[in-house]
């Protein structure tokens, strides 16, 4: 007797709906172990809303891998819709946590998958590789500024649930304003805990800043005030309006980018102090957020002053 056409169809199914069962229980438990090991009261960086907008609350983690998000569509002069439609996918595919598992063999903030042509593993669990990747062929998409935040994502992300993308959308142009500086010390972070061990240093800070808004963010070495001048701690970066915001004449709005970025990125850095246009946030003191403080000349007035941890 033939088997009908049709079993092989509603097995298919059924192993497509018990795998995506089985990553919403993996991710469920990694976000519960998260909260029982964070718990009430653990760092938090929060995005003051815009009017009668409900705050929003990321932990170090989230604000961290948002804020790199952020940065590569800078490093790469696209607009803020550009982010914000990255933002919401990251939010709904990861919860803006690089996990290391997924629905097949999807993995990292985007739920990229090695054998669609996304790239190894090893690459796409690589926050800057793995957004810089999903711009790309965002910026493939004809239009995509102009079309629905579900419609564009889905070009990229080919989900098999595309209007999930649609809840994120007022949370990720919230934090889309305050990563690039347009919303001007949206971002605090009530403390800056360091994450793991590893030493941070100013070093660090550089290495990184470069890597996610490229090699000109920072001036050349031999030049006045060369890899972001400063002692071992220290890091001053020179506001240069980039992109748009070059076009527009807005170097405050870059310097806010980048003062911003390091907030989100001061856990994982042991940054414990920020200070640009006349504001100051310090780790040590952190609950009461950017504080006014005079900068002692014009020129620290225009950079964003970093002090870290050794």
């Amino acid at each position: 007797m033939s088997v009908p056409s049709s079993v092989p169809v509603r097995r298919s199914r059924l192993w497509r709906v018990s795998a995506a069962v089985c990553v919403l229980i993996g991710l469920a438990g990694y976000l519960l172990v998260q909260y029982i090991t964070a718990g009430p009261g653990a760092p938090r960086c929060t995005v003051r809303g815009e009017g009668d907008a409900k705050p929003y609350e990321l932990s170090p983690e989230q604000a961290a891998n948002a804020a790199t998000i952020a940065a590569v569509g800078s490093s790469r002069g696209l607009p803020e819709r550009a982010v914000t439609i990255a933002l919401a996918t990251a939010m709904q595919e990861s919860g803006l946590r690089n996990i290391d598992f997924g629905d097949r063999d999807s993995v990292g903030l985007f739920q990229q998958r090695p054998s669609q042509d996304w790239g190894t593993v090893q690459k796409i669990m690589d926050p800057v590789y793995s957004a810089g990747e999903f711009y790309r062929h965002l910026a493939n998409v004809p239009g995509y500024s102009r079309l629905p935040l579900t419609v564009a994502a889905q070009r990229v992300q080919h989900s098999g649930y595309p209007q999930a993308y649609a809840k994120h959308e007022a949370d990720a142009a919230q934090l889309t304003g305050a990563l690039t500086g347009r919303d001007r010390g949206a971002m605090t972070c009530n403390e800056s805990r360091p994450v793991d061990s590893t030493a941070g240093g100013a070093a660090k800070v550089r290495e990184k800043l470069r890597r996610e808004f490229g090699p000109g963010v920072l001036p050349r070495a031999g030049v006045a005030g060369g890899s972001g001048a400063g002692d071992g701690r220290g890091v001053t970066i020179p506001v240069r309006a980039a992109g748009s915001m070059a076009a527009a004449g807005d170097s405050q709005r870059r310097g806010w980018e980048l003062a911003t970025w390091a907030m989100a990125h001061s856990a994982e850095l042991h940054i414990e102090q920020i200070s640009y246009a006349g504001r100051t946030w310090t780790a040590a003191d952190s609950g009461k957020g950017w504080q006014e403080r005079p900068a002692a000349s014009a020129s620290a007035a225009r950079d964003v002053r970093l002090v870290t941890g050794q």
